[in-house]
């Protein structure tokens, strides 16, 4: 667990990205290189598909910048989804009847990729979830990869946060009413109360919802002492909000899909003092890091979210992949992905993949906290 005292105390040891924040000799001329991105840039998810792409440009800066690969430049096709099943599927026909594409990443949500998971597996076709944190993502077949963190891992962590580090006993969970959403409530409520923490109330909602105050009443009348959302970040921004105007005034920690600027824009005061975690935090001092955040500053004048490392990684080790295979058939990308170690990682510090269950190993997390209008790392100061 990263906290304030070991991010201080973290050495500088650390692999630094070579091509990270400069640009380097002149862009290669060669035949293309593609890879196909499914997601959101239309929609109530939009925001996810821009942040992707912004990560995704920048290393593909450093990467071509850099002599792209072998000679070649890498480029990406980005079908807009708005990570609705029904598109996926569609992008995925799509995408393996190009035979330019080589490997596909995405889609946001992981039900709008898992509707097209057994599509790229019978074509042997990669397809890489970046943000699909399912349990059951990478079931489908040998084809199907991510460097995402399972639900199954992440929510005992979330409740060990809320449990142990916050002192949430008395726990209210809402959350998105759909397979991520519903997924992530049953694992956090398990591991809630394996750690001794009772689940006062329970409800979910519809993605489309907008005004949860007569949920947010029952769920205060249950007299909790913490509120766990399993959200993203334009509804919990509501849910803070109206959470407020309800009178209920108990600490809120939420699942580490909230982190985000837009997060803090929408709650406004509301969410100040909202507790989250997060695989990526801009203050993490790891020379990496640090060097993606100069170079992300510079391109775009803000500091980059999650959304922003994870597709920025993403592309880095895809840039890696594509270097070491022998050749550009699908198959072989599989394969070379599957053989790659310590790839550096702004998320992971170094990323390898376990071949078994095709995710990536090593995650780490920082504890963060609202506070001052922006997502600062949490003191440990108890909140009860």
């Amino acid at each position: 667990m990263i906290t304030r005292r070991t991010l201080l105390q973290s050495g500088t040891a650390a692999l630094v990205l070579a091509s990270a924040g400069r640009a380097l000799a002149q862009e290669p001329t060669g035949e293309p290189i593609f890879l196909g991105v499914s997601g959101p840039l239309t929609g109530p998810n939009a925001q996810y598909g821009a942040q992707w792409k912004q990560g995704f440009d920048l290393a593909l800066d450093q990467i071509n910048g850099s002599g792209g690969i072998k000679g070649r430049p890498l480029r990406y096709i980005f079908e807009d989804t708005q990570s609705d099943p029904k598109q996926t599927v569609a992008v995925a026909q799509k995408f393996i009847a190009d035979k330019r594409i080589v490997a596909e990443l995405g889609d946001f949500s992981s039900p709008a990729s898992m509707a097209a998971s057994p599509i790229y597996q019978r074509a042997g076709l990669l397809q890489f979830g970046l943000t699909n944190s399912h349990p059951d993502f990478t079931k489908t077949g040998d084809f199907i990869w991510s460097n995402s963190v399972s639900q199954a891992e992440e929510q005992p962590l979330n409740a060990a946060f809320a449990v142990k580090r916050l002192g949430f006993k008395r726990i209210a969970v809402l959350h998105l009413n759909t397979d991520w959403g519903r997924t992530s409530k049953d694992h956090f409520a398990a591991a809630a109360k394996e750690l001794g923490a009772e689940i006062v109330a329970t409800e979910g909602y519809l993605p489309e919802e907008k005004d949860f105050r007569s949920t947010l009443v029952r769920v205060r009348d249950a007299n909790p002492n913490g509120l766990f959302l399993e959200s993203y970040y334009a509804d919990a921004a509501l849910i803070a909000r109206q959470a407020r105007q309800t009178g209920l005034t108990v600490p809120i920690a939420a699942a580490s899909s909230i982190y985000s600027p837009k997060f803090v824009e929408l709650g406004g005061d509301a969410a100040e003092g909202v507790f989250t975690s997060s695989r990526f935090f801009p203050e993490d001092p790891r020379p990496e890091v640090q060097a993606f955040v100069s170079a992300f500053k510079s391109k775009y004048g803000k500091e980059p979210d999650a959304f922003n490392s994870y597709a920025y990684d993403t592309m880095i080790l895809f840039g890696q992949v594509l270097r070491e295979a022998p050749n550009l058939e699908r198959k072989t990308i599989r394969d070379t992905l599957a053989k790659v170690k310590d790839v550096p990682s702004v998320v992971y510090g170094k990323a390898t993949f376990d071949t078994q269950t095709r995710r990536v190993q090593g995650a780490r997390s920082a504890e963060l906290v609202v506070k001052g209008g922006r997502f600062t790392l949490w003191d440990g100061k108890a909140t009860n």
